[in-house]
Order: C-alpha cells, then sequence, then structure tokens
C-alpha cells in the first residue's frame, strides 16, 4: 500500500475491499462505470449492499456496450435495474472501472501487476471533481438500457453466427446466404455489431468478442 495526503494505492481486491467495504452502508449517491460484470464490487458483494437500500441510495451505473450481446449479461442488468432500482445507461466507449461515492471519494481501477489488481482510492476533491466531471460526460451520452437493448436484440441473436463468419474468413456473400440474409443486411449487421463492440474494424471486434467470452 503506497499512501499520499489525498491518494491510497491498494494492490489487489481484498485489501481494497477492507478500506473502503463498509462505505457501502453509508453511500447515499454511487455512481459506477465498468465494461464488464466481473468487478471486484459484484465479486465481494459490496454493490448488493448498497442496492439492498432502495430508495435511500441513488445508483447510476454504466457499462459498455458489448456486454449486451451476451443475453446473460443483459438479462443481469435488467435485473439490477427492476429489482435495486438503478439507473443502467450503455456507452459504446471504453469505460475504465470506476465508483464514485458521495461526490467524495474514487475508487480508480489499474492494471494487473503479478495477478493482482492495483486500486486508487482518491479523496483530492479538486480530482474527485474532475473524475464526476468525466463520469457525468459520459452518462449524457450514454444511452438508456432499455433503448439500447431494443436497438441490439437482433444482433445478439446474430452475434455467435455472425463472429464465427467473421472468424473463418467467409466472404460476405457466402455469409449472408448462410444466414439468409441479404448482402446489404449482412453488412449493416456487421456494422451494428462493430459498433455494439466499440471496434473500428472487423478484426478488433473479434478481439472484442473474445475479450467478452463471446466468441
Amino acid at each position: 500500500m503506497r499512501t499520499s495526503d489525498a491518494v491510497t494505492v491498494v494492490r489487489g481486491e481484498e485489501e481494497l475491499f477492507r478500506r473502503v467495504g463498509h462505505l457501502f452502508s453509508t453511500v447515499t449517491d454511487m455512481a459506477c462505470a465498468a465494461n464488464d460484470l466481473a468487478t471486484w464490487v459484484a465479486a465481494h458483494g459490496a454493490g448488493e449492499i448498497a442496492e439492498r437500500r432502495a430508495g435511500e441510495v441513488r445508483i447510476r451505473k454504466i457499462y459498455r456496450a458489448g456486454l449486451l450481446l451476451d443475453p446473460g449479461a443483459a438479462q443481469e442488468l435488467a435485473r439490477v435495474r427492476d429489482r435495486h432500482g438503478a439507473q443502467v445507461r450503455i456507452s459504446t466507449e471504453d469505460v475504465n472501472e470506476t465508483i464514485v461515492m458521495d461526490g467524495r471519494l474514487v475508487i480508480l481501477a489499474g492494471d494487473l501487476v503479478a495477478g493482482q489488481r492495483g486500486y486508487s482510492v482518491i479523496t483530492q476533491p479538486e480530482t474527485v471533481q474532475g473524475v464526476m466531471s468525466l463520469f457525468e460526460a459520459t452518462w449524457r451520452a450514454a444511452t438508456e438500457l432499455a433503448v439500447f437493448d431494443a436497438r441490439v436484440s437482433e444482433i445478439r441473436r446474430l452475434a455467435p453466427a455472425v463472429l464465427d463468419l467473421l472468424g473463418s474468413g467467409v466472404k460476405d456473400e457466402a455469409a449472408a446466404r448462410s444466414l439468409g440474409l441479404g448482402v446489404r443486411t449482412y453488412r449493416r449487421r456487421v456494422a451494428e455489431l462493430m459498433a455494439a463492440l466499440g471496434a473500428e474494424s472487423r478484426f478488433q471486434a473479434g478481439v472484442r468478442a473474445r475479450e467478452l467470452g463471446l466468441v
């Protein structure tokens, strides 16, 4: 652990939870961002502590769009929204695992080093405000879960087959025939899939899909 006046850097989820886990029972405003569901908060049930206090806590969560290509993940996000009253929005941009608690404390996830992830716990007001401003900008640009889910429902059904075809290097014409689609429709579905994955190329779409466990 390394500490400065306003920033504490901890190694590993266990140490982080020991330092800040108790705050989830008193937080009244929690803003979260994550690229997937496998966060330290989920692993330790910390989010459930706050979510059980429905009506007492304002919870906003931003997730990466690619999650909605996984039916199980889509159902889990809807469960969090409906059961616990969380506001959930979807972003097509990459987001760093971030939590802001009551506008006073920020937890930022770092990179994995020797199998352990580092986390920065920040209380410096100016830095907290800067992170909160970035969150608010991303929140405004993101799309409500229900709206985005409806938008990607068709491509979610086709995603496994499309990803397999892309990975096999099948030409668009042959791929479209195998799915019973016109070429233009197939290409549109590929473009929608790339957008949901936040990918700028078909190759990158494959990489992102593997990161999410879709292929």
